[in-house]
């Protein structure tokens, strides 16, 4: 699928955003993972079709996402960036969070990925603020696909201001999810979302010792 995403880039690569959006938005209309995958890397790949998303063109985008995948694939690719830029207000990201949906919830959480992890182009330092206004709206949510995203999130911020997470989980200590606490503070701790027992690593260190050199 990527191969076929490079390829439409080639050929969009020099065609105005308007053209661009319109092409994404055509294929995102009920689309299958594998049309939303190239619709939003097409935009994403297009400098000036990013910088033209607004609430409006990404709302329409985001129907009918309902599945882990793409989900995901939305808010880290076009949501997330764009609420970063400016171009989604935090009023529509805190909206979703306190959708019914379950996919839209999840979705608030997973935009947060965008402010904070190095390879989606967040600053230095992370945006502890907005990660954390939408963290506080879904304490107490426990539906399992919006737990795991509140344990992605938090650890991705942990990566550029460890102390504000330190801080969080102290003070929401009692409301938050067991896996969340349990992660986050894995990975405050060691660096690791799940770190290996010691009795693995003692066998994994037996097995390097005992094979041939």
């Amino acid at each position: 699928m990527r191969s076929v995403r490079r390829r439409y880039s080639s050929l969009l690569k020099h065609q105005p955003a308007p053209v661009v959006l319109e092409f994404a938005l055509a294929l995102s209309d009920g689309a299958r993972w594998e049309e939303r995958l190239i619709a939003c890397e097409i935009i994403a790949a297009h400098p000036a079709a990013a910088a033209a998303l607004n609430e409006r063109l990404i709302t329409r985008m985001a129907k009918g996402l309902c599945d882990w995948g793409t989900v995901d694939l939305f808010g880290v690719t076009i949501l997330g960036p764009a609420w970063r830029e400016g171009r989604v207000s935090d009023a529509a990201i805190h909206k979703l969070a306190r959708s019914p949906d379950r996919w839209h919830r999840r979705l608030a959480v997973v935009a947060t990925v965008p402010l904070n992890s190095r390879a989606r182009g967040a600053q230095p330092g992370g945006d502890a603020r907005r990660t954390l206004a939408v963290c506080r709206l879904l304490l107490t949510d426990r539906d399992d696909m919006v737990v795991k995203a509140l344990s992605w999130a938090l650890r991705e911020l942990a990566k550029r201001n460890a102390a504000a997470i330190e801080d969080f989980v102290v003070k929401h200590d009692a409301r938050l999810a067991p896996r969340v606490r349990r992660e986050v503070s894995n990975k405050l701790r060691t660096g690791l979302k799940t770190p290996r027992p010691k009795s693995a690593k003692r066998s994994a260190g037996a097995a390097a010792r005992s094979s041939p050199a």
